[in-house]
């Protein structure tokens, strides 16, 4: 098969379009043929070596962590699955034109969402609602969601408006036009000293950002509130013992995923995807993405 294949760490100019071994489908296992693969910040951290420690590469190795397609071969055991099923789900090596998946981390597509699409939706949203979920807001509270123009930020709003909470969009500047189409009415630029510190208490808050800004909105967070992040936490959080801090690493969870892909197909929620390459092009799609934007797929 084609795939992108890393020989050593480095810059985007690392990821190599070549041939590389079909991957076979184990016991529990299901070999997809891929639809499209998504860009994501892990990918390109990985491929320069930055998770090294704790996720590192095997070279000659391939990346990629989300993933559709078309159910190509089942492995012995599976039974939840049937060739030509469309599909989607978190797996490894997905940069390539076939991709091996546990089948228990394999969720079906739902009827009517495009299978190209499906792609950038998995990480992101399944991120997305278990960050919102951390914060354990309930109806009737106040949520601010940092960075809640990019794809994580937009799952959480969506999830913390479905568990009933007034949500506060944190966005930058020059990001208030995207913030429109979140679906929250209040919006906040957070790289604005003044908008900050006319903030309320908040009870929670979901962040996908960190740095600097999140050393301010921590102190926002009333006492026995909870700060819950996907990032690192607040490098003042020990000022602020009364609030609880979460540290939200995503896991596969079927439910999740088809919840929140049925939104996308309904239109409920919206992660913008800014473009469609070539997986032959992914370098390029690697140098964009680290630019920062909207959501990148690469079909094979």
């Amino acid at each position: 098969m084609k795939a992108i294949v890393v020989h050593q760490y480095g810059g985007s100019e690392a990821l190599k379009f070549e041939e590389y071994p079909d991957p076979v489908a184990g016991p529990g296992e299901v070999l997809l043929r891929v639809a499209a693969a998504s860009v994501n910040p892990i990918d390109y951290k990985r491929r320069a070596g930055l998770t090294k420690d704790f996720y590192p590469l095997k070279f000659p190795g391939l990346i990629g962590v989300d993933v559709s397609g078309t159910v190509d071969k089942l492995g012995p055991g599976v039974e939840d699955f049937s060739v030509g099923d469309q599909a989607f789900a978190m797996a490894d090596n997905t940069y390539a034109e076939l991709c091996v998946v546990k089948a228990a981390a394999l969720a079906k597509i739902p009827k009517g969402l495009d299978l190209i699409k499906a792609a950038a939706l998995p990480l992101v949203t399944t991120t997305g609602n278990q960050l919102a979920s951390a914060t354990g807001i309930r109806a009737g509270q106040t949520v601010l969601v940092l960075g809640a123009a990019g794809s994580v930020g937009r799952s959480a709003v969506f999830t913390s408006k479905q568990l009933g909470a007034t949500v506060i969009s944190g966005v930058l500047k020059r990001q208030i036009d995207d913030a429109k189409t979140v679906g929250t009415d209040p919006v906040v630029a957070t790289d604005d000293d003044n908008a900050v510190a006319s903030l309320p208490a908040l009870d929670a808050v979901a962040d996908t950002v960190g740095g600097k800004i999140a050393e301010k909105l921590i102190a926002k967070v009333k006492p026995g509130g909870v700060y819950a992040s996907v990032v690192e936490p607040p490098q003042n959080a020990a000022k602020y013992p009364s609030v609880k801090l979460v540290q939200v690493f995503s896991k596969f969870d079927r439910k999740t995923l088809e919840f929140m892909a049925e939104a996308v197909r309904d239109g409920k929620l919206v992660i913008p995807i800014s473009q469609t390459l070539p997986l032959s092009r992914a370098a390029e799609a690697h140098a964009a993405a680290e630019k920062g934007g909207g959501k990148i797929l690469l079909v094979p």
